[in-house]
């Protein structure tokens, strides 16, 4: 049995380098955990974990030389890096090289739904355009006022992409940033009350739950366009279905939801919600490179040098 272990759905690709580079065992899930023989899981010191369930103390007892958890994906509200932390394991995760790709989709997202493209391709594909002409006109981003909740690496470069459009950047974070003159809001509310737009690049996890809240939507405006390339937790689900239901703001672009992917079925009765299933880092490329950064700290682990993206 290798000192490795690949929990998740990973590519072929990612299961062939795993397999070549560490000797490492596959695992589907964390539940197949529990079917391992003890001593196979007493020799594991790295898991090379991808996705969203819950990675917990409990789990991690299970092996008890771990020292590594190594996360495909920059986010890594799953695991409990307290519980890490406590039993001495080091985490880390795989920024930067997914940040272009979440970018660009959530501000195609934004375009997409201001210019209902997705509706016009369906008014071509029904027949509707020659049938009844002209679709309704739809809106511009143009000269909008943009509020970017969350300015880390993803956000700064979301609000780069809209700058281009033209759009005027607002923002709020935990502390103020040096930027090209975008404006800065100490909380939540008061940015969606400066903005038309708001787009989402919170990190995930207890602080963020629900920080999007029914009080900021209220403040966005029945004209308002919500984008969420985040995490579900990170808007208050409820909320944001009843004003996409009530009208009391324009509309939502979504990449990520609360129980995905068995989402809430209110949401696939709008006509005002754009939804994708959790795709910002999802193209060939990113994915690859995702996994090189995954592999490339383990490596380091089991070297024994410096982990190159540690988050705990």
């Amino acid at each position: 049995m290798s000192e490795v272990l690949a929990i998740g759905e990973y590519q072929p690709w990612d299961e062939t380098a795993f397999a070549e580079e560490f000797g490492a065992a596959l695992l589907q899930d964390l539940a197949a955990l529990t079917s391992m023989p003890v001593s196979e899981r007493n020799r594991v010191r790295v898991v090379a974990h991808k996705g969203h369930a819950r990675f917990d103390g409990a789990t991690m007892d299970l092996l008890p030389q771990l020292g590594l958890i190594a996360n495909f994906g920059v986010g890594y509200d799953a695991i409990d890096v307290a519980a890490a932390q406590e039993r001495n394991i080091a985490v880390t995760n795989t920024p930067d090289v997914l940040t272009d790709d979440v970018a660009d989709l959530a501000a195609v997202m934004l375009v997409a739904q201001a210019r209902q493209l997705v509706q016009g391709s369906d008014w071509v594909r029904s027949g509707n355009w020659g049938a009844q002409g002209p679709m309704p006109l739809n809106r511009t981003v143009r000269g909008r006022k943009v509020g970017i909740v969350g300015l880390g690496r993803i956000g700064h470069a979301i609000a780069q992409r809209l700058a281009a459009f033209g759009m005027e950047i607002h923002y709020h974070s935990r502390s103020e940033k040096e930027t090209p003159g975008w404006r800065y809001h100490a909380d939540p509310v008061a940015l969606a009350e400066a903005s038309d737009d708001l787009v989402v690049a919170l990190v995930g996890g207890p602080e963020t739950e629900g920080y999007v809240s029914a009080e900021v939507l209220k403040a966005l405006g029945s004209d308002g366009l919500i984008v969420n390339i985040s995490r579900g937790s990170t808007i208050d689900e409820y909320a944001l279905l009843g004003a996409l239901e009530k009208g009391t703001i324009r509309g939502a672009a979504l990449d990520v939801f609360r129980n995905e992917p068995g989402i809430d079925p209110r949401f696939l009765a709008l006509d005002n919600v754009l939804l994708q299933p959790h795709q910002g880092s999802a193209t060939i490329e990113t994915r690859q490179a995702m996994g090189r950064l995954q592999r490339e700290n383990v490596a380091a682990f089991l070297a024994g040098e410096a982990l190159k993206t540690r988050v705990a």
